[in-house]
């Protein structure tokens, strides 16, 4: 009767060796699919055009969310509008100033110490010409808000926390570290590379020019919907609002057509904010690859696990032209 021959020392070692890292892929694989069950509220607020009390809106907003006079008291506030071109009379491009004015005296009223806007246009080297155009500047100035332009800041790097693009560091703008809360202020819009823009993908523009380019060519060349994964992991803004009044359809971000959706949606969670949004432009967030792969990571896009606050969505939804020549936008709608 034959004997089975006994391992060797190194033999066993390595067979020890083997099998330890294939159970330790296995309880890799199983806690990435065990992720929590992440839950968020967001906030739909009916506004039908820009003179509304938008400040008012948003304070509503900020209650419903559970935002107390407490928490804001005595903190520095960025605003990160989305500026992108100088396109004088074409308001659905950027953030309307007059969002950006209420968001303002929202903050100011539940004592924040000062509230900033700050942008770093992602086509233009010259932010503050987008500025001007955009109708901003006249209103900052009016209301003695300052303006900073992200794209010529001195930067701070940190290690890339989402890890999804190969870029092993991210440098943020100095004045970044000097704030208490982080506001991406976002437009709603189609987009002809991402599918949808909305507060995630606004903060693109916080990334400064003199270190990754125009448009942004360093993110770009990494991989649009990594970067966007990868800045909102290590940057971890504090809250949204995204501008719905007035978004894009079509060719966005710059060259779609205006589309009067009347809401404003708010929330502390991006992904929560985003896929809400989506849904009130008729998209399917699932079917916008940076959202889905956000899910459970960064934040809720299942509905069932995002707590609406204000008005049904289903009742504002506005189903936005997309393009089927546009793969970014191919298949991505509701139906």
């Amino acid at each position: 009767m034959s004997m089975k021959r006994r391992l060797t020392r190194r033999e066993f070692l390595l067979a020890t060796a083997t099998a330890g890292t294939a159970l330790g892929a296995g309880i890799l694989t199983w806690n990435r699919w065990r992720r929590p069950q992440l839950e968020a509220d967001t906030f739909v607020a009916a506004v039908s055009n820009y003179d509304a009390d938008l400040a008012s809106v948003m304070l509503s907003g900020l209650r419903e969310l559970g935002v107390s006079r407490e928490e804001i008291a005595g903190k520095r506030i960025l605003l990160k509008p989305n500026l992108v071109e100088p396109h004088a009379g074409r308001g659905h491009i950027n953030t309307h100033p007059l969002v950006v004015r209420g968001a303002v005296e929202a903050f100011l009223h539940m004592g924040a110490s000062s509230v900033i806007a700050a942008e770093g246009a992602g086509h233009y080297t010259d932010t503050l010409l987008v500025l001007e155009q955009s109708g901003l500047r006249d209103v900052l100035l009016e209301d003695r808000i300052p303006f900073v332009d992200l794209n010529q800041q001195q930067g701070y790097s940190v290690v890339n926390a989402g890890r999804y693009s190969r870029l092993g560091t991210l440098t943020f703008p100095v004045c970044l570290r000097q704030v208490d809360w982080i506001v991406s202020l976002a437009k709603m819009k189609t987009h002809h590379w991402a599918g949808v823009t909305l507060s995630m993908k606004n903060l693109f523009g916080v990334m400064p020019g003199i270190y990754y380019g125009w448009p942004k060519n360093v993110l770009h060349h990494a991989g649009i919907e990594k970067s966007i994964l990868d800045i909102n992991a290590t940057l971890r803004p504090h809250f949204a609002i995204v501008d719905g009044i007035v978004g894009m359809e079509g060719d966005g971000p710059i060259m779609g057509d205006p589309v009067p959706s009347g809401v404003l949606v708010m929330g502390r969670n991006l992904p929560a904010v985003d896929a809400t949004s989506a849904r009130l432009m008729g998209v399917n967030p699932h079917r916008i690859k940076y959202l889905h792969t956000a899910a459970d990571w960064l934040g809720p896009i299942d509905r069932n696990r995002i707590h609406q606050r204000g008005e049904n969505i289903d009742t504002l939804r506005t189903n936005y032209a997309l393009l089927d020549f546009v793969p970014a936008q191919r298949g991505i709608g509701e139906g």
